[in-house]
């Protein structure tokens, strides 16, 4: 007896297949595992598959439109940190703005001081940006986002320096709005440079000076200095004037005098 090739009793079609079938709820399921490499954030290799990846895989046919595709593992739990994320940060920005107002003992001035909150964090956002443009690759992963949250507790330290003082020489002397805000400025403008240069040079080795370790905080580094920076300028130049028009807007409503009452 002879023998006879595979070939010519059968046509060999090479396939690729898994080991074993998973069905869930009845249906055909398997799983791909896609690990991102380490310069590229969870987020980022996420959006890429979804709006890059999957679109170009049904565009193409590869991918049929009976197939539901649905990603979990790690991305599910990156959208429940963001959301936990979200809610701390509100949380947070109400818990500053009760403690201030306890401080204070005033409902008015806590908002002045939480209005450089935004310009603050807008500061960190720009540094984010400077550093990938200059070509040091940070991307807006988890850790950097905390950042975030960090500059809330220290970009309103500054700020603070300058109403508490102004409100005090209102209170202490017969002095224009003006001039007690030019006097808050000069009072104050010595700490709020230490402070400031202080942080700054104790963050720069963290962002400047690459070492094992620092990749991973680099961006919470790189936020929160650049919010300081920032904050620094906006308490020595944007709050002065916002703090004089709320104030003086204040005097001449309340000594704008009621209009009559008809008889």
């Amino acid at each position: 007896a002879g023998f006879l090739p595979l070939s010519a009793l059968a046509d060999l079609v090479e396939t690729v297949d898994s080991a074993s079938v998973r069905r869930i709820d009845g249906r055909r399921t398997a799983t791909l595992r896609i690990i991102p490499p380490r310069e590229v954030a969870l987020e980022t290799a996420v959006a890429r598959v979804q709006q890059e990846l999957i679109p170009e895989m049904r565009a193409a046919g590869e991918l049929p439109p009976e197939v539901n595709v649905s990603i979990s593992g790690a991305a599910d739990q990156l959208q429940a940190t963001q959301t936990a994320l979200f809610d701390n940060f509100l949380v947070a920005l109400i818990l500053i703005y009760l403690l201030l107002v306890a401080i204070f003992k005033h409902w008015g001035y806590p908002l002045i001081i939480l209005a450089t909150i935004p310009l603050g964090l807008a500061g960190g956002l720009v540094g984010l940006v400077f550093v990938n443009v200059l070509g040091l690759s940070q991307p807006f992963d988890m850790i950097t986002m905390l950042g975030f949250l960090i500059l809330l507790g220290t970009v309103v330290n500054n700020p603070i320096l300058i109403v508490d003082q102004t409100r005090r020489n209102l209170i202490e002397g017969n002095t224009s709005v003006q001039q007690a805000v030019i006097n808050a400025i000069q009072t104050r403008l010595r700490p709020i440079l230490m402070s400031t240069f202080t942080t700054i040079f104790g963050l720069a080795p963290l962002v400047l000076i690459p070492g094992a370790g620092s990749e991973l905080y680099r961006g919470v580094g790189i936020v929160v200095l650049a919010g300081i920076l920032a904050s620094s300028a906006i308490t020595l130049t944007f709050l002065p004037c916002f703090l004089m028009w709320v104030i003086k807007t204040k005097s001449t409503l309340m000594s704008k005098p009621a209009p009559p009452q008809s008889q």
